[in-house]
This record gives C-alpha cells, structure tokens and sequence, in this order.
C-alpha cells in the first residue's frame, strides 16, 4: 500500500534562537482551602507544594526548548537568590543563558498563590530593569549572534529592551530574522524587525479600537508599512490568529483550543513556536498554522506551561488531517487521549463507497464519546472478504474521504483480515459494530471487555449497502 501523503513535521533540532528580553521568575504556591481567616475575609491557604519556573523571556526559552530547539537566552536580573534559581532551572533544561547581574535591583518574581486550580491572588517584587549608563544588552547579542538562526525579543515592559533598536539592526545586518512580542503603545521602538505578535488589545492600543474585520486589516497593513515589517501576526483569543503581509491577502488562523483553563503564558508559547518553525526553514504560514495550533494546547494547562515537540506533532496533524495515522502513531495517539480523560469509541469496515448509511452511523457512533476511530480495511483484506473486483476505491481514497468527514477523528488501515489486533493494542472504551452482529461475534470484543471497555451494536438504516449501489450501476 502507498504511503498516504501528509505534511512533514519540522525538525525543531535544526533550530538555533538567540532569546532576549524581561527575564522574571514565577512562583506557585499550592494548597487546600477549607476556611476563611478569622482576621479578615479572605481563604486560609494550606500551603503544601511551592514551584518556581521561568517566566517572562525566560518561559520563552523553555518554550523553545521544550520544542527542542537549540535555545540561547539574554537578559538582566538581580544578584539575588531568585536568579540563582532562574539559572539553575534554565541550565537544567540546556539553555545557555547570559544573565546581566545587577546588585541594585531585585530579580523580577511573580508569585501566585493557587487552590483547587483556582489563583486566588498574585503578589508582584520587581523594579524596572531599564539599564543604568550603558546597556549591556547589545555586546551580550552580538556575541551570541553568530550562533544563532533568529533573534526573538521577548518585551514585558520592564525595561531591558527600552531600546531595541541596536539590537535590531545587529540581527538584520547578519541577515537574521528578528520577531518580537511587543508591548506598550511605541511601537516605533521596533521599526525594521522581521515580524511582531500583539494581541488585539495592544495593538487597538496602537491604532485604535478596531469596529470590524476590514478596518482590522487595514490598520494592521498600514502599521506594518509604516514599521518596514514584512509581516505582522495578531493574536485575537477565541477568534485565533490573523497574520498580514505586504501584498498578500490577510490570513485568518481560527481558534484550536478545546477548552480554555488558564491563559497564563499563551503569548509565549506562540512566539516560541513560530520562531522555532522559522528558524526550522518553515515557511510563514505554516510556522503560524503550528503556533496556533500550540496556543490551544496550552490555554488548556495551568499556569506558564510548555508544549512539547511531540504533543505538537500528534495535535497539529490530527488537527490538519483528522489523523490519517499509520498503527504506531494511532496506539500513541489513543494513549496520550485517554491519559487526559478522553473517552475513545472505535469502529471498523471497508467502506467502500461511503453512502449516507454510514455518515448516519459514524455520526451515532461518535455521539458516544470524545473521539472516533475509524479502522479501514486494505485494498488486499476487502479483496478476500468481498472477492475480485472489489474494492473500487482503494484504501488511500476511503480513507481520505472518512477523514474528511466531521465526526471522525482518526483513521487507520490495517491488512488482517478482521481488526482484532489492532483492537488490542488501541484498547477503545467503547467497540462498536453495525449491523445483525451479537457482540461476542465482534473482532476484538474480548480485548476490549478485558480492559473494562464496552461493546455495543449500533443500527444501520434499512437499504442501504455499498454491494446494493454496486449492484444498481452494473444493472444500469
């Protein structure tokens, strides 16, 4: 059987990303509430687990590098025990980080008191991080420039990049490409970079409040024109991504996340992966395609968190293809689905030529838990089964046309002549079959009753069949 053609994830190895910005440390204090203070009206916190990550510039890094990118980090801190810890974990993950050290001011840390996956407040130490005399940014650049693939300057406002313009124009002079997270509303400051991701609400604060769509785009080109960018990709929450280049029409990313837990970090995590793609040789629409793709997966986690290069993979083909998956990458796939909670339903057959008969019953079947797994047989295994002549369509087509369809998730050949090993190794929740079946007739319904599934027979409606429609076109 010919391999079916799908995209070529990137190989985010390849990638080297020098990082620069607001370096901060985030705190998260954890525990179970069960009173209120008798000293004021707020919870009591039992505080039983405290984490520190790297935040700001420094969870880009980790967004990177989580991805598997060849990571580099510059930025300024204090000489404090918060940056001890920041470079500790940075190391441990194998940034390389340049930390400017500064005795007079305290490392940025933010701290979050959290229970029951709820934060209850966040508690601030910071002072501003813009330089005293001369910036040591630029020399800590251009030394790590060399290695690099493309500048990622990473602005929280706190002052490190108050002048990214030398910055930009050492990258731009190597012919490296410069993206940056921006924030405030002088944009001016980085005239010349390669592409910038505001969301809506920094960029109205820029151009104004924007009442519709065209006036969006509009503004976003002439911004861009006026900045000498070539691209600018802003980020609109529920309603995705839209990204605008110079004589190009506007392309509008809609919206991947599943369900929205905490936004916290979401910025940095698209930043990250669209360098990591660009700095992997993928082109602009894609690489935004895969940083949309990683918003969603992480606005469904809890605090500053990273997205692998591996749930990357499984969530942007499953989203582009509705996962045409070859046996490996579906077990894998149905493992990480049941890891989060999600209730698999699996189903198998020829479908040969798809007739409304088997929308119907595809659609019941998904209606019965969070994902539909669809096994198909190859064109060799329906040829015993139905005899010569059959199939018409070959396996590439059925399945094609299976993936396109709204209520299943994945798609997967196998050559047996029953799924039964294949059942096995995916262990569904639910095994369901159509048709006069009992259930102890059903390939792999052993498999899946041990394993504390559930096998049901679902109803076809009544006359249809691919070997009736056969039927009717040879008799016409």
């Amino acid at each position: 059987m010919n391999a079916i053609s799908v995209p070529v994830f990137p190989d985010f190895s390849r990638a080297r990303v020098l990082v620069a910005g607001d370096l901060m440390l985030d705190r998260y204090w954890t525990g179970a509430t069960r009173r209120i203070s008798p000293e004021a009206p707020v919870p009591v916190v039992h505080v039983d687990r405290v984490e520190d990550r790297p935040g700001g510039a420094a969870n880009v890094a980790l967004n990177l590098a989580a991805l598997g990118v060849r990571t580099s980090l510059a930025g300024v801190t204090g000489a404090d025990e918060a940056a001890d810890i920041l470079a500790e974990r940075l190391a441990g993950r194998g940034i390389r980080a340049r930390l400017h050290r500064r005795a007079d001011l305290p490392t940025i840390t933010k701290l979050r008191v959290l229970s029951h996956h709820q934060q209850l407040i966040r508690l601030d130490f910071e002072r501003s991080l813009t330089p005293l005399g001369e910036d040591p940014l630029p020399s800590m650049i251009e030394a790590a420039l060399a290695d690099a693939d493309l500048l990622l300057l990473s602005d929280y406002a706190k002052g490190t990049l108050a002048d990214p313009q030398p910055l930009i124009r050492l990258a731009r002079a190597l012919d490296k490409p410069v993206l940056v997270d921006p924030k405030g509303r002088d944009f001016v400051r980085y005239r010349g970079a390669t592409l910038l991701t505001p969301n809506r609400g920094e960029l109205e604060e820029v151009v104004g409040v924007c009442g519709d769509d065209a006036v969006l785009v509009e503004r976003v080109h002439n911004l861009r024109d006026e900045l000498d960018l070539d691209a600018m990709l802003v980020t609109l929450g529920e309603r995705g991504m839209l990204l605008v280049r110079a004589d190009v029409e506007a392309l509008h990313l809609p919206t991947q996340a599943r369900e929205v837990f905490d936004v916290t970090g979401a910025g940095d995590t698209v930043i990250a992966t669209l360098a990591a793609a660009l700095a992997a040789g993928v082109g602009i629409e894609e690489s935004c395609a895969l940083a949309n793709c990683a918003a969603g997966l992480a606005v469904g986690k809890l605090g500053t968190a990273t997205v692998g290069a591996r749930e990357l993979e499984r969530a942007y083909m499953g989203a582009e293809w509705h996962a045409i998956l070859d046996q490996e990458a579906l077990v894998a796939a149905a493992v990480e689905a049941q890891a989060r909670g999600e209730r698999l339903v699996m189903t198998n057959g020829c479908f040969d030529i798809l007739h409304e008969g088997h929308v119907a019953y595809l659609q019941q079947a998904r209606r019965l838990g969070d994902r539909l797994i669809v096994a198909v047989n190859d064109d060799d295994s329906v040829r015993r089964l139905k005899g010569e002549g059959r199939p018409i369509n070959g396996v590439e087509q059925r399945m094609a046309v299976l993936a396109g369809l709204s209520s299943v998730d994945w798609v997967c050949a196998f050559g047996e002549d029953t799924p039964e090993s294949l059942i096995c190794r995916v262990k569904p929740d639910l095994l369901v079959k159509g048709g006069d079946y009992r259930p102890d007739q059903i390939a792999g319904a052993g498999c899946v009753r041990a394993n504390g599934g559930e096998v049901r027979i679902l109803a076809f409606l009544p006359g249809r069949s691919t070997s009736r429609i056969i039927g009717a076109i040879r008799d016409d």
